[in-house]
């Protein structure tokens, strides 16, 4: 039986590869730049491990593409940071950036480990799977040590074991046609989209400072308008039910008008953080109970769509788009 390792990489294998290398360069150089400003020797160390392991999964990647005679992507180099900058955010930022980002890592490595074949990639997407939990599990402790991190709401434990009486649960409102409140799944899914959008609110506003191309920076303050309207939006849900929506007393963009990073990989990150907020809205109407939270994420995903597909024309026409791999086009192929 031949070895499963020799075994030649499938379409998914190859392209989830090839994204967790775009990813992971990315994250070298934000972690470059947030490096050279962190102020806690103890975060130092928790940004420094996760450099070294996002370099070496990079390396692992450039190996298994060279062995199987696939190009390596190029993804973000050196090029795309601009070394001793001002910071760019204030300090403990880094902490909730690397938090999002390992949310996003645990979300997507362990559906490329159930989408892959070869043992050697499945071990390779645990092992990113395992070191992205690690890594949040560290940024967690500390944020919470500090008071940074905003915790959900506590509730009544409940008694007895209750079962839905009547449709009106469904629609959201009950015999009085006032909207019932909300239930514990519902807070939880609107609290993770607010908390996670404010994280990424301060990324707009740093980046929109930065940016020197003209679209570009009118781009991000695009993405600061809708992320102060995804957080009213949901936030309302919330306050009807007499709950404070979250928000963080620390990690702001600072004043800087100096870009540590090029337009290009701000884009990137952007366009990242816009599908993983699609994907977030898409289970939050998927759990939720109430009509009016699935219409409400609905509506908030087509903006979020709109928002994305205009950023991935802005990278397009600057040529900031790399092009993942492709299966044979057989329609050219036959007609030649």
């Amino acid at each position: 039986m031949a070895d499963s390792n020799h075994i030649p990489l499938t379409a998914s294998e190859l392209g989830n590869l090839w994204m967790t290398y775009q990813d992971k360069t990315m994250l070298m150089r934000v972690l470059e730049h947030l490096l050279e400003h962190v102020e806690e020797q103890e975060i130092q160390q928790l940004l420094q491990s996760s450099h070294d392991f996002s370099k070496q999964a990079v390396e692992t990647i450039s190996t298994i593409f060279k062995e199987e005679g696939a190009v390596v992507p190029i993804g973000f180099t050196e090029n795309d940071i601009y070394k001793n900058k001002p910071k760019l955010f204030d300090h403990l930022y880094d902490l909730l950036f690397l938090q999002m980002i390992n949310k996003i890592g645990i979300s997507l490595f362990a559906l490329y480990s159930t989408m892959s074949f070869r043992q050697d990639i499945r071990d390779l997407f645990k092992k990113l799977t395992d070191n992205s939990q690690e890594e949040l599990e560290m940024v967690t402790k500390i944020l919470l040590e500090k008071g940074i991190l905003v915790r959900s709401p506590y509730v009544s434990m409940p008694k007895e074991v209750t079962f839905v009486q009547d449709n009106d649960y469904l629609s959201g409102y009950n015999i009085l046609n006032k909207t019932r409140s909300l239930n514990t799944i519902e807070v939880s899914l609107i609290h993770h989209a607010i908390e996670t959008n404010l994280v990424g609110l301060q990324l707009m506003i740093g980046f929109a400072q930065v940016a020197k191309d003209k679209q570009v920076k009118e781009y991000f303050v695009k993405g600061m308008q809708l992320s102060m309207k995804i957080e009213t939006t949901l936030g309302e849900f919330l306050r009807e039910d007499f709950i404070e929506p979250p928000a963080t007393p620390a990690g702001k963009a600072t004043n800087s008008t100096v870009a540590p990073f090029s337009d290009k990989l701000m884009m990137y990150i952007t366009n990242l953080l816009s599908t993983f907020g699609l994907g977030s809205n898409a289970l939050g109407g998927a759990f939720s109970l109430r009509s009016d939270l699935p219409m409400t994420m609905a509506r908030i995903a087509l903006d979020i769509y709109a928002f994305a597909k205009k950023g991935g024309e802005i990278m397009i026409k600057n040529g900031w788009m790399e092009e993942p791999p492709q299966i044979e086009d057989r329609r050219k192929l036959t007609s030649s």
